[in-house]
């Protein structure tokens, strides 16, 4: 930095930094006019540095005072050169008063030795201060690099300042006193020291410019005396200490100055010098035996620097060493962050398998070789329930699990993948899938993880044949996995060609859903529920029909397993829901509370699982106005069975008074027991126990066996006081023979199909007439 931008940067007193000056320029202006004009005394030559170290001593105090209480670091370094300035300045001073008492001695007197002593202990104190001096913390390696850099630098330079100016003042012919060379030589020294700390200190609370002006303080008088030395003998001791010497106040004064800069703002990063400057070191200790070589005598002063230079040159060979070893550990640490982020981004985080992206590029190389492969695609089957009711710390142990029944399983066959949240792969390269898929089968069968669960799994096989692409392949395993879930789940399938077709289509069906959502293509048809003995309507069930804008009505066999695999069940069923409430609210308002007892409709376990389905049916009935009594929500046993959410939910919904009727009854294993553990008030029996119940092939057995399932549950139901409806009744015969077990309400299309809300209205219209007029 310029010294006018740091004296125009700085807070410091400007007097002090413009006195010091003047004080330099007077100096060269009375050596002028002595050495041309021979105007005064030569005494007076050895009274302006002590004048300029009389104006540095409050500069450096002003600093000091004002880092008081701040960083204790800078506080100290900078007590330690006013000490130094306080030092040198006595000593001068001293020096000058000598001179001027003896002025008629100026040219035979030296300067005594307690001045020589404090202008020494004054340079040993700035040095003391600059190795004091914190440098970049390191540790290890980089500290003894750190070490052997300022060594080098040290050397280097010192080798250069002692063949260019000290050795030439020992040897010179009128050489200077001995006190003067030392005095010089500690200037040097501090020169030297301080260059070879300014390029390692760190952003600490020591400022770079600052050291470096005192650094030049030191080293630029020094130098330059030394060359006034040997150039021009005793009379150059005129300009040095009127010219050269001043330098070192005012030089002292702007450090000051850009210790202040540097503290009311943001420092400028670090030059890198420490890493080129052992090397220019390194140039400067040659120098001296490049003049040997081109002629220039071999006396001891030089000798002196050949040593040092073969010293510097074995640290620097040491420093290239530990940097090698640096280097060394450095590359060995990248390669094994390397390595971990490799596997890192090629493996699945939680189960350490590989994943998707390492499967397909194997998959891929596998395709590029050899051109075959197989590919085994495994989901487990129903694995958010154990998400749901155990929690997902039980889960992922549980794919853990998975994943190392796959090592073992595969062993060095193939490559075992996690590709999805519960779904794995495995590519193979000559081993048979089949047998494979039948082993995995088999281990599954058996509980695994800590906490001892059985889990099954569908599993797609896929061969690729010479030309079959990565995503045809995997494709086709999907494929193969999707017909596996349904025909049953827990099985595998071998894909073969046009299997995927039919699959497609029904994965394009979900699509097709959410555009029916959103353009309401759905609509709401109600299927009465009719007293036996009269036919009276006393209830609807409500059914969910589809209009497909060019299929027509699609069937709800076909789009509700869609819907329930998509998760679109949960709004479709919402749909349906509000809009039974209203419809049945209205009919309530048009036809009385006697038209109608009761509107029900059919919901799935997905429902049940979603925690704000029971707020939902709360807010239509409050939106509906129908009474809870009114509302029936049909559920099958295998929803009641899926776990502690759905159980909650349902005793929510029968303590706000909402009837729930256990639909399909009597077609799964734990019919009976429900009853007891579900609160259920209606009882739904099948139509596969309805169908054939009115055969009467004149073999009493026979027929006792047909009606044995429908007698046992009218039995039961009225022990537990529970209604019962039979469903899928299609003839007058059944009617006769329900009627004869005790049945007194039915549903099914002999009695009525189902039909829009104003085909209702008409029955309950006619209804209500018939009524009238009886």
């Amino acid at each position: 930095m310029l010294p006018s931008t740091v004296l125009r940067n700085s807070t410091v007193d400007r007097r002090y930094v413009l006195a010091t000056v003047v004080i330099a320029v007077l100096g060269a202006l009375w050596c002028v006019a002595f050495l041309r004009f021979g105007v005064g005394v030569e005494a007076v030559a050895y009274a302006f540095v002590p004048l300029g170290g009389l104006l540095t001593i409050p500069s450096v105090r002003q600093l000091t005072r004002r880092d008081a209480g701040r960083d204790p670091v800078a506080v100290r370094f900078w007590r330690t050169i006013r000490l130094a300035v306080v030092l040198i300045t006595i000593g001068y001073g001293w020096f000058a008063v000598d001179m001027l008492a003896h002025a008629d001695q100026v040219r035979t007197r030296t300067m005594t030795p307690p001045a020589a002593a404090a202008v020494a202990l004054g340079f040993l104190v700035a040095i003391w201060g600059l190795a004091r001096v914190p440098v970049v913390a390191a540790g290890g390696a980089e500290r003894w690099r750190v070490a052997l850099d300022r060594t080098i630098a040290f050397l280097g330079c010192a080798a250069v300042l002692w063949y260019l100016g000290l050795a030439p003042m020992l040897s010179a012919a009128e050489p200077w006193s001995p006190q003067a060379m030392l005095l010089v030589g500690l200037g040097l020294l501090v020169a030297v020291g301080a260059a070879a700390k300014v390029s390692y200190l760190g952003d600490g609370p020591v400022d770079r410019v600052a050291m470096r002006l005192l650094a030049a303080a030191g080293g630029v008088p020094a130098a330059a005396s030394a060359v006034l030395a040997v150039q021009f003998g005793l009379i150059g001791s005129i300009p040095a200490q009127t010219v050269v010497m001043p330098l070192c106040p005012v030089l002292t004064t702007l450090g000051v100055a850009a210790q202040i800069r540097a503290d009311r703002g943001p420092r400028r990063s670090p030059a890198r010098t420490g890493m080129v400057l052992p090397y220019l070191a390194m140039l400067l200790a040659d120098v001296p035996l490049i003049a040997v070589a081109v002629g220039a005598p071999l006396r001891w002063p030089v000798r002196v620097v050949l040593v040092t230079a073969v010293v510097v040159t074995a640290l620097v060979m040491v420093r290239q060493f530990l940097t090698y070893r640096e280097n060394d550990r450095l590359l060995r640490t990248a390669r094994r962050q390397e390595e971990r982020l490799q596997y890192e981004v090629s493996h699945d985080g939680l189960t350490g398998l590989a994943n998707r992206a390492l499967f397909r590029d194997r998959l891929a190389a596998a395709l590029s070789t050899t051109g075959l492969a197989a590919v085994l695609l495994i989901d487990l089957d129903d694995f958010k329930t154990v998400n749901d009711l155990l929690g997902h710390g039980v889960g992922d142990q549980l794919l853990v699990s998975v994943a190392r029944l796959l090592r073992a399983e595969v062993g060095d066959d193939g490559l075992p993948a996690r590709v999805g949240g519960d779904e794995f792969a495995v590519v193979l390269a000559g081993a048979d899938p089949e047998v494979l898929a039948r082993r995995l089968l088999a281990a599954l069968a058996q509980p695994i993880s800590e906490h001892r669960l059985l889990v099954q799994a569908s599993v797609g096989i896929a061969i690729a044949t010479p030309g079959t692409t990565v995503d045809a392949v995997l494709r086709n395993a999907d494929v193969a996995m999707y017909m596996a879930k349904q025909q049953g789940k827990a099985d595998f399938v071998r894909y073969v060609d046009g299997m995927g077709e039919p699959v497609l289509a029904h994965m394009q069906l979900g699509g097709e859903l959410r555009r029916a959502l959103d353009n309401n293509e759905f609509r709401v048809v109600y299927q009465p529920i009719v007293r036996l003995d009269g036919r009276r309507v006393i209830g609807v069930e409500a059914l969910v029909r589809w209009d497909h804008p060019t299929r027509g009505v699609v069937s709800p066999a076909e789009f509700i397993p869609a819907a329930e695999r998509t998760g679109l069940i949960v709004p479709l069923g919402r749909f349906v829901l509000r809009e039974t409430c209203r419809q049945a609210a209205a009919w309530l308002a048009e036809f009385g509370p006697d038209a109608l007892k009761e509107a029900g409709l059919n919901v799935s376990a997905r429902q049940l699982h979603d925690p704000d389905f029971v707020t939902e049916v709360a807010a239509a009935l409050a939106d509906s106005g129908l009474p809870c009594e009114r509302l029936i929500l049909e559920v099958t046993e295998s929803a009641v069975l899926r776990g502690q959410q759905v159980s909650r939910a349902l005793y929510d919904l029968d303590r706000m008074g909402i009837r729930l009727a256990l639909d399909d009854f009597g077609t799964g294993e734990s019919s009976l027991s429900l009853l007891r553990a579900f609160p259920a008030a209606i009882v739904k029996l099948d139509k596969s126990f309805v169908d054939g119940i009115e055969i009467d092939d004149g073999h009493p057995a026979a027929i006792d066996a047909r009606q044995a399932v429908a007698r046992a549950v009218i039995q039961l139901a009225h022990a537990l006081g529970l209604d019962t409806i039979a469903e899928g009744i299609e003839s007058p015969e059944q009617v006769t023979a329900l009627r004869e077990l005790g049945y007194t309400l039915g549903q099914g299309y002999h009695l009525a199909e189902p039909m829009t809300a104003e085909g209702v209205s008409r029955l309950l219209a006619g209804q209500q007439a018939a009524a009238g007029v009886s």
